[in-house]
């Protein structure tokens, strides 16, 4: 009998190691934040080192690489009363809260969660409405007007307690522009995960809004987000990682979270021809801008 274990082959070992956080890169030399982050689904999907408090050892992770700040999103009533606990006590932490286009349709009583949301809106550190928007992805068409009864319900409470609006934008994009033209759109207006291309990006800039670029713009196959991060002016320009997910090359399959975010900006600085100093600056001031102080 052979007592030494099989040696991994090199589709085993890429198989164990997806469940796998990715090392840290190198620190920020001049901090930035992370627009848009969901610490609870990461924890909770993708796991941490059996720390006293895991939460608090993504925070620490982020801020050893310079990514010192996180702005955590709301998808649904209880992970939006979760964030605005967190950022009530954490001085790092700001929540923004909504209901995601995907899950307005499976509510039972839409205008009583939207109510709830709109009370946790009210809290000062609670700096944002989102994530909301519409998804043609993952909803069929019988979802729809929810989707956009909800969209539009968000967009009228952002303009009520004067706070950013974040948007969800699946295979959405001309749709979402409609809406925000109909409504009014609120002063600030952030395009979470921007997937467009450079015409959209154009539309949006033109607007005023501001484009969040994640991990998705290092993909190989993310030419046309590299094209739109390259015309979008420095003031109009956020990044984030949307941890657990769209982890950035070469990590992709893995989990991400904020302490990645270095990653990206680092691609978006190439990409815009920005040094990389230079934008961090920007995108801080951005977020301070659009957010409003951490502390």
């Amino acid at each position: 009998m052979n007592s030494n274990p099989p040696t991994e082959n090199r589709k085993q070992r890429e198989a164990r190691r997806r469940g796998e956080f990715p090392p840290p890169p190198e620190p920020l030399a001049v901090p930035v934040f992370d627009s848009h982050t969901h610490l609870d689904i990461t924890v909770h999907e993708a796991g941490m080192p059996a720390d006293n408090d895991p939460v608090e050892a993504l925070v620490s992770a982020a801020a050893k690489v310079g990514v010192d700040r996180l702005v955590q999103v709301g998808v649904d009533l209880d992970s939006s009363r979760w964030g605005a606990e967190l950022a009530a006590r954490h001085p790092s932490v700001l929540a923004a809260v909504a209901l995601h286009p995907n899950e307005a349709p499976r509510l039972d009583d839409l205008d009583e969660a939207l109510r709830q949301i709109e009370a946790l809106a009210a809290q000062p550190r609670v700096r944002g409405l989102g994530e909301t928007g519409l998804d043609t992805f993952r909803t069929s068409e019988e979802g729809r007007a929810a989707q956009e009864q909800s969209f539009r319900a968000h967009i009228a409470i952002a303009k009520r307690y004067a706070k950013p609006l974040i948007i969800h934008d699946r295979e959405a994009h001309q749709d979402v522009l409609r809406v925000l033209d109909e409504e009014g759109a609120p002063d600030v207006v952030v395009l979470h995960c921007f997937s467009g291309d450079a015409g959209f990006a154009t539309e949006c800039v033109r607007r005023g809004f501001l484009l969040s670029f994640a991990g998705t713009m290092t993909f190989k196959n993310a030419g046309y987000l590299r094209e739109a991060a390259a015309l979008t002016p420095p003031s109009q320009m956020l990044v984030e990682t949307d941890a657990p997910y769209l982890t950035p090359m070469p990590y992709r399959g893995r989990p991400n979270a904020s302490y990645l975010i270095p990653v990206t900006v680092r691609a978006l600085a190439e990409t815009t021809g920005q040094d990389l100093d230079t934008l961090c600056a920007a995108i801080s001031a951005n977020g301070e801008r659009v957010f409003g102080p951490w502390s």
